[in-house]
């Protein structure tokens, strides 16, 4: 009689330790990538005033909620206010981010302006309406950082963004351009910040569902299926899937950039390169083959309860 290994479901209680483990496990690499991007480009000083742009999205309430536990423990003192632009759109729940933020306790201003109006008056139906939209809503941004004093803009653009604005400049711009975790303003007179530059999308979509946000989805421009970021990122996810570790690696490249191994000649002096007799380590091995680790495959299939 051959015996049949039977196995029992875990206790009730044993489950919610597990779940608690693996919540607080989340919480602590979200809190240690945002700190690191911080640090790694000194986002946020000594009495800094941060402006956090807040659009009803999972990720800039990711990024108010993660900036409000770090502002508790970082080794500098710094001023947190929330910021939504209400662009007046059809249906928006006008009442949903000022209750999410009084039940805070954080200070917030809600600064309304129909760009919604203004967006479909000058972009023809079913033209992508995210270039004019996002013009607009910066400029007003910028006049509000103002008013406020604020002296950092933080933005909830993650990995995932980053890495999307790369390949669309690439596809689409002709340029090897991305988005960077840090910049002034192209009015010269703010800094910019994007703290979750380190974050993979995965968790945020995890961690929003665990801190229950109340999401407000775009209707401007959310329902455009046929967006160029939309299907770089399908193929990233792809990617992601099939590849584990290949987006960490491709955000490692952006901060590991060999101009002389490029073709830009206003980074590189190409034109005027001569031989120096001197061995260099980091020269071209022009007939070698480069040599790259084999990408991991998926693991083996695994049940795991929990």
């Amino acid at each position: 009689m051959s015996a049949v290994w039977i196995e029992t479901e875990p206790a009730p209680h044993e489950a919610d330790r597990r779940i608690e483990r693996e919540n607080h496990k989340l919480e602590k690499r979200l809190c240690r990538l945002v700190g690191q991007a911080i640090g790694d480009y000194n986002m946020v000083e000594e009495g800094d005033k941060v402006m956090v742009c807040l659009s009803g999205g999972k990720d800039s309430y990711a990024l108010l909620d993660i900036l409000l536990k770090m502002q508790q423990r970082a080794p500098v003192h710094f001023d947190i206010v929330a910021v939504n632009l209400d662009q007046k759109q059809p249906g928006f729940p006008a009442h949903v981010l000022p209750d999410y933020l009084r039940a805070l306790g954080v200070p917030f201003h809600i600064e309304e302006q129909d760009t919604y109006s203004i967006v479909k008056d000058k972009i023809p139906e079913g033209k992508t309406m995210c270039s004019l939209c996002s013009r607009l809503r910066r400029g007003i941004l910028y006049r509000v950082a103002d008013e406020l004093g604020a002296t950092r803009i933080a933005l909830g653009h993650h990995r995932d963004d980053m890495l999307q604005t790369l390949f669309l400049n690439m596809f689409f711009g002709g340029k090897l351009k991305g988005m960077p975790p840090k910049l002034v303003s192209d009015d010269g007179r703010h800094m910019v910040i994007r703290p979750l530059a380190y974050v993979n999308e995965k968790d945020l979509v995890r961690w929003a569902e665990l801190r229950a946000f109340p999401i407000i989805p775009c209707t401007l421009c959310g329902s455009q299926e046929n967006l160029q970021r939309k299907q770089v990122g399908a193929m990233l996810k792809d990617w992601d899937k099939r590849f584990p570790g290949r987006l960490d690696n491709m955000l490692h490249a952006l901060q590991n950039v060999v101009p002389s191994h490029l073709a830009d000649a206003s980074l590189h002096d190409f034109r005027n390169l001569a031989v120096t007799g001197v061995a260099s380590a980091e020269g071209d091995r022009a007939f070698d083959r480069e040599d790259f680790p084999q990408p991991a495959g998926l693991p083996s299939l695994q049940v795991i309860k929990l």
